[in-house]
């Protein structure tokens, strides 16, 4: 639709020539992605985002910019977020956060047929999550305990924060007093299951 990647590329550096940053940006975007091996569409867009962390006004965006230049030349960073240092912020989160995070997290293929009722019972909160899954999606509110739940899983906050920080060793978690499980243990452990393990680090502007 462009004229190719070489004419791509023309009209990049035209863009950025110009100091049209942005639409430089939009440009190269698209060609990295189409070609991940284009070491001048590469090279073009490392500094292209130079020029736009360098004239960022807000300190977060100047982070992604300059991070996305970082990429650009050096593949992705295998950095990732140390989880137990943010249990003071995390413990004041809304819950219903992180079961949207597990409802991203579902498996949809592993999970094709299968249907289930799960309560998270918070003991210390008393506050209820039901979680349904069916058609590979995985659905929460907060209500009372669904009566025919496959499983009922009642939980401690503190225990709930080591279980998703991972500050505590699963065989502790299991063992603590702070949880019971009421149902079918097979069947939670079959739910859990269904949970793809989060990537840690990922690109943000490259496939990689």
């Amino acid at each position: 639709a462009m004229g190719g990647a070489d004419n791509v590329l023309a009209m990049s550096r035209k863009a950025f020539d110009a100091g049209d940053y942005r639409w430089a940006a939009s440009l190269l975007n698209h060609l990295v992605f189409a070609e991940p091996g284009n070491e001048a569409a590469r090279a073009l867009a490392a500094r292209n985002y130079d020029q736009r962390g360098y004239r960022a006004e807000s300190g977060p965006w100047r982070d992604v910019y300059l991070t996305a230049a970082y990429e650009l030349r050096n593949g992705r960073s295998e950095f990732s977020v140390d989880k137990s240092r943010a249990r003071d912020m995390v413990k004041y989160a809304d819950r219903g956060n992180f079961f949207d995070v597990m409802a991203a997290q579902v498996n949809a293929e592993a999970a094709e047929g299968l249907e289930f009722t799960v309560n998270f019972n918070f003991t210390d909160l008393e506050e209820n999550h039901v979680l349904t899954l069916k058609n590979s999606v995985l659905h929460h509110r907060e209500a009372d305990p669904a009566p025919g739940a496959d499983a009922t899983l009642n939980i401690s906050h503190d225990l709930f924060l080591d279980l998703v920080l991972g500050s505590a060793p699963i065989v502790d978690v299991i063992m603590s007093d702070q949880l019971s499980i009421d149902g079918s243990r097979l069947a939670l452990a079959r739910f859990f299951r269904l949970q793809d393990p989060p990537k840690g680090a990922f690109g943000i502007v490259t496939l990689e």
